[in-house]
């Protein structure tokens, strides 16, 4: 179980005030309830935000990896297939001038929010059948836009290196997660993998 850090608090804070609906299809957004539907008025840290931004892109792809999935004998937890993606950001972090350490810790951080979302909707998907999605994407075009958003990561995450290691930062995360989650409309439960994907990206 992760500890629950500030970041993590103040973004379970921004759970606790949405509801969640579902679609027909079973596709999940986030309602927000009576009182706190207003925009928030800050601009999200420049630095942070594509952090973030990425971040959640890369959870959205964990929906179509579950249909992929779903009904298969795939599962979840595909250890070779972590490996190799944590070995591959260290490459690209050390070509980058970047801690390939500190890129692999924040990156396990990425593969294990992406299971939560994988977790969450096969629970969905068995308790509601008719949620559960009648075509398979092809794992393979998923897999090459995973690994765009990825490259794309490691390289914003080598960019804001300095300004991960503020004691701001982690203020400024929070900022730019609770931002990202009203603009890109997320659910309850890609709200709290978000929260999982984060809690190393600041130093301090």
């Amino acid at each position: 179980m992760c500890t629950t850090t500030p970041l993590r608090r103040a973004l379970i804070t921004v759970t606790a005030t949405a509801a969640v609906a579902l679609t027909a299809t079973g596709t999940a957004v986030a309602v927000p309830v009576s009182g706190t539907a207003a925009a928030p008025r800050a601009t999200a840290p420049a630095a942070l935000h594509p952090v973030v931004e990425l971040a959640s892109e890369r959870l959205a792809t964990a929906d179509l990896v579950a249909a992929a999935k779903w009904g298969t004998d795939s599962p979840i937890d595909d250890p070779a297939r972590e490996q190799q993606v944590l070995d591959n950001v260290a490459a690209q972090a050390q070509q980058l001038g970047a801690d390939p350490d500190e890129i692999r810790v924040i990156f396990r951080d990425q593969i294990e929010a992406n299971k939560t979302v994988q977790r969450g909707l096969f629970q969905r998907w068995t308790d509601h059948p008719d949620q559960a999605p009648t075509t398979k994407p092809d794992l393979s075009v998923v897999r090459q836009e995973i690994n765009r958003i990825t490259s794309a990561l490691v390289q914003s995450l080598a960019v804001t290196s300095e300004d991960r290691g503020t004691f701001a930062c982690r203020p400024e995360l929070a900022l730019a997660a609770f931002q990202v989650r009203y603009e890109n409309h997320l659910d309850g439960l890609h709200t709290r993998a978000l929260v999982r994907a984060l809690p190393s990206v600041c130093r301090n």
